[in-house]
């Protein structure tokens, strides 16, 4: 699967154009890929950011937080990823609705900016709105605003657009109109603070949950999620579900389960950057 095209978007995250023609195919909003960089190498999901049926190619967006995605964000143009396993997934339900808030926070605009944009093709009217700790790391603005009627901008420092956190425009567009439903894409925290607004004004919600995975085929029970009171798998089952519904603090929990290995793993990873 050879790397077309690199781009830096942000300090530590990577946008790949990957030649993938089977998987560009039959690629749909909220659908994600494993990939398998190297023979030895861990199999990571990533959501597919953007398709291109014509040219058979896939996006994809990689923020280097931990030993794998590191090394693969040193890949370059012209490199081949050893496997795409894809597109996997349940395709988020796009319709003529209304209007539509889609939040992002972080790295959430990669998988947002497919649904958002299926939402704007449908006939939707489309608020934007993106969140992230600071303005460079605010990415995928042009994509967003290509689609969008609206679009508003936050950070954390207040270095660019709102200052504070995403939510805090979300509660203001709702306070002022009618929407038809919230879609929020980001970190756990984040998405159920998106959950908790939008189910205090009454809109439905959606969320794109990033549970930890291993196969992406509901083999392992490792993304189990709890959602309504029953287990779900994200990699089969989601990874969109009623935002309303979801037990954000197991998903929590479970997100840190591994948290001691992966600070190791990434410790012995600088290291060999370092050449020590």
């Amino acid at each position: 699967m050879k790397i077309l095209d690199k781009k830096q978007l942000a300090p530590e995250i990577v946008k790949f154009v990957v030649e993938a023609p089977l998987i560009a195919k039959k690629a749909q909003p909220g659908h994600f890929i494993i990939l398998r960089y190297k023979e030895n190498g861990e199999r990571i999901p990533l959501t597919i950011a953007d398709f291109d049926r014509e040219k058979g190619t896939i996006t994809l967006v990689c923020q280097g937080i931990g030993k794998s995605t590191r090394e693969i964000n040193q890949m370059e143009k012209g490199d081949s990823f050893l496997d795409l396993l894809g597109p996997l997934g349940k395709a988020y339900p796009v319709q003529k609705l209304g209007t539509v808030v889609c939040v992002a926070g972080g790295l959430g605009v990669a998988p947002l900016y497919p649904k958002a944009k299926a939402l704007h093709e449908a006939g939707n009217r489309v608020i934007g709105l993106v969140g992230a700790q600071r303005k460079e790391m605010l990415i995928m603005a042009e994509e967003m605003a290509a689609v969008c009627d609206e679009l508003q901008f936050s950070t954390d420092d207040g270095s660019f657009g709102h200052h504070g956190l995403v939510t805090e425009p979300l509660r203001a567009v709702l306070a002022r109109e009618k929407v038809d439903e919230v879609v929020a894409v980001g970190p756990v925290p984040m998405m159920a603070a998106a959950v908790k607004v939008a189910t205090e004004f009454n809109v439905p919600v959606v969320v794109s949950l990033n549970a930890l995975m291993v196969d992406g085929t509901g083999m392992c029970g490792g993304c189990r999620v709890t959602v309504g009171g029953q287990t779900k798998f994200c990699c089969v089952d989601g990874p969109t579900f009623d935002g309303a519904v979801v037990d954000f603090h197991e998903l929590l929990m479970r997100q840190r389960y591994y948290r001691d290995q992966e600070k190791e793993a990434l410790h012995r990873c600088k290291l060999e950057e370092a050449g020590k």
